[in-house]
């Protein structure tokens, strides 16, 4: 039984098995993963904060299921999206320290990706219960602006529509200094298996454990 749904993006082949081994945790499995042994870098201690989503792209944040829902209509609402929206190129991915965590990030900013976002967010938002006061007072306490703390109270999430900027999570927060160290020791591992262009081809629902560990539960083709 999980406590919380999302919707990410989760890459296949060999970008997931480096995620999965980098992260210490393989979602599609729902199994831990033994770290890789690199030089001069504390891996668990470097991706101990996303190690629980696996490696991945969140399209719809962590949610609960509204009265109204359950596990079964979200699957098919989910399904019924992947049936209508067709699979996205974003061009190619770069590895970089911004924000202040180490990421997968495209080059630029796909529109095309934007609205794919967007529409997850607002299609499947008949599934997601209201934040409690607690998920609110958590969520402000980050520096939002006018505009993220209101779709915070619209669609649950502030980083949606021109606040969305899609990445896959490969560290916690890290100094400057510390996360150029792990980027440097990450590119020759990842340049071979990120394919120029990358194309975002299916979204997975996500469900959240007791333990806070996020499984795939189906990872469904865009096939729009």
């Amino acid at each position: 039984m999980f406590e919380r749904f999302a919707i990410f993006y989760t890459p296949k082949g060999a970008l997931a098995d480096f995620g999965a081994e980098w992260l210490g945790w393989d979602s599609a499995t729902g199994r831990a993963v033994l770290h890789p042994d690199v030089p001069g870098v504390d891996v668990a201690a470097v991706t101990a904060t996303p190690r629980k989503y696996g490696l991945h792209g969140t399209l719809k944040a962590p949610f609960r299921l509204s009265a109204e829902s359950g596990p079964a209509k979200l699957q098919q609402a989910v399904a019924d999206f992947a049936q209508r929206h067709g699979p996205v190129d974003i061009g190619k991915l770069h590895l970089a320290h911004h924000h202040g965590f180490v990421a997968l990030r495209p080059a630029g900013d796909p529109p095309a990706l934007r609205d794919l976002a967007g529409a997850i967010v607002t299609e499947l938002d008949d599934h997601r219960a209201p934040l409690t006061e607690a998920d609110i007072a958590r969520r402000r306490r980050a520096p939002l602006t006018v505009r993220q703390d209101q779709q915070m109270l619209d669609w649950g999430y502030p980083y949606i529509f021109d606040d969305f900027h899609f990445h896959l999570t490969l560290s916690g927060s890290l100094p400057e200094a510390e996360g150029a160290q792990v980027v440097t020791a990450l590119q020759p591992m990842v340049d071979p298996i990120i394919a120029d262009p990358w194309v975002i081809d299916g979204i997975t629902l996500m469900g959240q454990d007791a333990g806070g560990m996020f499984h795939q539960i189906h990872r469904y083709a865009l096939t729009g």
